[in-house]
């Protein structure tokens, strides 16, 4: 399967869907996504391609750890990121997979920050109230 940028120069290939897909609330997903949660499917490091230039934008967590964005320069789409808390594990933003897919989340996180016209279904209906 292949992720890319609006503009095609940065793309991601796995091998193919993932069951680890995270629906997540948090503000600073809702900022990088412009939308009012972000959802990603999470894979190992090694089964992560990436081809083209990618730049990297980091930020704090609430969790006093870092998040890396990568997101595309010309475009400035996000198409991957990669968290402290799981490390050797890659997400990419769902909406970045150009073939249609039936991936749905897993479990939903942040969900205080959530917005109340919001529902999320999540495949295995385990949500976390917790922090991402």
């Amino acid at each position: 399967m292949e992720a890319t940028c609006q503009c095609g120069q940065l793309k991601v290939r796995v091998p193919g869907p993932t069951q680890a897909v995270v629906a997540c609330h948090c503000v600073a997903c809702q900022r990088r996504t412009g939308s009012p949660f972000g959802v990603a499917a999470y894979y190992p490091d090694d089964q992560v391609s990436v081809e083209g230039t990618a730049k990297r934008f980091d930020r704090p967590t609430a969790l006093e750890g870092l998040f890396e964005n990568y997101f595309c320069p010309e475009c400035g789409s996000t198409v991957f990121f990669r968290g402290m808390k799981n490390p050797g594990v890659t997400g990419v933003a769902i909406g970045a997979f150009i073939d249609a897919h039936d991936m749905a989340p897993i479990r939903s996180v942040w969900e205080q920050s959530k917005h109340a016209w919001v529902t999320i279904a999540c495949a295995a209906q385990h949500f976390d109230q917790g922090r991402a």
